[in-house]
């Protein structure tokens, strides 16, 4: 998933306010911003795949495993690539932190301050 550089989209749980904080501090840094809250819009598997890819990241590292769901259906297990987007698409709420994405570049904001990584120029 790749967006201008000078828009930054944000993915993130609108019930809480870690998530609002992070919202609020990519306001401050951009006019060009786009939120999309978990749950509350459509995601797919490629969408999925596209955020991944731009975070350099297995999807097990997206989840809150202290999350009950978690520890029920999923703690100990291992699935194949499919299943993963799956899990992730139909469990939003498992998602632990917001995914900022800015250009080709991505970050999983656990601070709210972490959006502030979209900024620096990468080396």
């Amino acid at each position: 998933m790749k967006t201008h550089q000078r828009e930054i989209l944000i993915y993130y749980h609108h019930n809480s306010s870690d998530h609002r904080r992070t919202v609020a501090h990519a306001k401050g840094l951009t006019k060009h911003l786009k939120t999309f809250a978990f749950g509350q819009t459509p995601s797919t598997n490629t969408s999925w795949q596209m955020i991944l890819r731009a975070l350099d990241a297995h999807p097990k590292e997206l989840l809150n495993k202290a999350h009950p769901f978690y520890q029920r259906h999923i703690r100990g297990r291992e699935f194949d690539k499919t299943s993963w987007l799956n899990v992730l698409a139909r469990n939003p709420e498992l998602i632990k932190a917001p995914i900022a994405i800015r250009g080709n570049r991505a970050v999983i904001c656990t601070q709210p301050t972490d959006i502030y990584q979209l900024m620096e120029v990468p080396t």
